[in-house]
């Protein structure tokens, strides 16, 4: 029999959601709370990543806190093991380690409206019981590992990029990589040195655009330590420069077209022969599907033993994968760079709220519907940090975090105001909500672009991204709308309606 344990917020996941909602609890003097981890150390994605090259394709000075900013970021793109430290440092600025429940894996939660709490469950069998449950779990921490026809048949070494295996020595080993997305990308060009035989398998050409990657000089960092304005001047002109970026992903697809060419003479610069480039170069518009920035995976292709395999896998045998033409090519290890469950991230966990509702066959049923991708009607006192249709392809995911966690504190201080015991957002807002959010995403980049991507679910529809600006978004969660939530008092029998 587990262990019962209450507070008054309970917080899944330590990446920057997790960890940026524990310290706006404790500004706000609702220290109270607890912070639930899975694993033995905090971070995330930036703690689960480790394979060779991973780093960030979000500008350091933008991909960070803004209550919080490094002036000692190394590169303008930093990598894992910079951001992992820049975590574990505001962790223990802010005093947050005290709180964190290390090696407790959330099973699923239950809401109990007689008690007017949430029941976390958990893989050891204690029970956390809370009024608000926080879930600050992201879309990326599930790998996607697709089940290869005959895989269970294969006598070498297989792992997923995100459960990179460092004990094994891919030097001088025959390597399979499935998949070319974003992990790909960054870690073929430093494995291809070292092993004998590289056969990189292509379901879909991603567009790459060069990184504009370099080395922060020390006189910025000082300048930046010295003057914190000149960094926050810096990182303002990089987020504009970033967010212009939306208006060729939802309106003015012409400007991606321009955009296009660069990538199409990325290509060019890199890749002589003719039949190679035209595999490599997409055949859908740039920013249908995540853009992707490298300087050294085209010329990776220039190695003789890189070979792109483009024909779909047939069938894996004991030592070797055979392609849909007949084609046996002879491997000691499969990596999959296959990314993440992302629009079914939730669907392993047991979430029940008001009338034995299960979010899992919910959003089955209905795909993944929110009021502005944080409440979810038949959840109270639910909320989700980075949730459905809030991502984005154009600018630092951390700004919609932060607009996030700003508006579970203004909710949780208004349930706190009119004496509630719960808070539930009204089927009409959130109707309201979908509708235009969905209508502004038939007309974006993701929908008219002539792909299928990992953004859409499996009917079709983009239940990942954001429509729009991100300062449209601040924006619209600057405030708690009351009319958008009924009010449950402490204790009563039937909610009513704040209007």
């Amino acid at each position: 029999m587990g262990e019962r344990r209450e507070s008054d917020t309970v917080v899944v996941g330590t990446g920057f959601s997790g960890l940026g909602m524990a310290i706006r609890l404790r500004t706000d003097g609702r220290d109270d709370f607890v912070v639930l981890e899975k694993a033995d150390d905090l971070g995330g994605t930036w703690r689960d990543n480790t394979y060779p090259g991973c780093a960030c394709d979000v500008p350091s000075h933008l991909y960070s806190y803004s209550f919080a900013q490094n002036p000692g970021w190394t590169r303008s793109f930093s990598g894992q093991p910079e951001i992992l430290d820049y975590l574990r440092g505001i962790a223990e600025r802010h005093d947050l380690l005290r709180s964190i429940h290390f090696g407790v894996a959330v099973t699923g939660a239950r809401w109990d409206a007689d008690e007017q709490r949430w029941h976390v469950a958990t893989a050891a069998g204690d029970d956390y019981v809370c009024r608000y449950l926080v879930a600050g779990v992201g879309a990326l921490h599930l790998p996607h590992t697709p089940e290869l026809p005959g895989v269970g048949s294969f006598r070498g070494e297989r792992f997923h990029s995100a459960r990179w295996n460092h004990d094994y020595d891919l030097t001088g080993k025959r390597v399979a990589v499935i998949g070319t997305g974003a992990s790909a990308i960054q870690f073929v060009p430093r494995i291809a040195p070292h092993v004998a035989e590289l056969h990189l398998f292509q379901r879909t050409a991603p567009w790459v655009m060069p990184k504009p990657d370099h080395p922060m000089p020390s006189w910025a960092r000082t300048v930046f330590d010295q003057v914190p304005l000149a960094q926050r001047a810096y990182r303002t002109l990089l987020y504009w420069m970033l967010e212009a970026r939306a208006i060729g992903f939802n309106n003015h697809h012409g400007l991606l077209k321009v955009a296009q060419r660069v990538a199409e003479r990325n290509i060019r610069r890199h890749v002589d022969d003719p039949r190679l480039r035209a595999e490599l170069t997409p055949d859908y518009l740039l920013g249908c599907k995540r853009v992707l920035i490298s300087n050294d995976y085209y010329p990776t292709f220039a190695r003789d033993n890189v070979h792109l395999v483009t024909d779909r896998i047939a069938d894996v045998r004991e030592h070797s994968i055979v392609d849909s033409t007949g084609v046996r090519r002879e491997v000691d290890a499969i990596i999959y760079g296959t990314g993440f469950h992302v629009t079914d991230a939730f669907d392993h966990l047991d979430i029940t709220g008001r009338d034995g509702l299960a979010l899992n066959e919910l959003w089955a049923a209905h795909g993944m519907q929110t009021y502005k991708g944080i409440t979810v009607r038949g959840f109270p006192n639910a909320f989700f940090l980075l949730g459905p249709n809030t991502g984005l392809g154009h600018n630092s995911v951390v700004l919609m975090i932060e607009s996030q966690i700003r508006y579970v504190s203004a909710a949780m201080r208004l349930a706190d105001r009119r004496g509630a015991g719960a808070m539930e957002v009204t089927e009409a807002a959130q109707r309201d909500f979908q509708a235009d959010i969905q209508g502004r995403l038939r007309r974006g980049i993701w929908t008219q672009g002539g792909c299928t991507s990992w953004y859409l679910d499996a009917e079709g529809v983009n239940r990942t991204i954001w429509p729009g600006f991100t300062f449209q978004y601040r924006a619209g969660t600057r405030e708690v709308d009351q009319a958008a939530y009924e009010f449950t008092a402490v204790h009563a029998p039937r909610p009513t309606s704040a209007a």
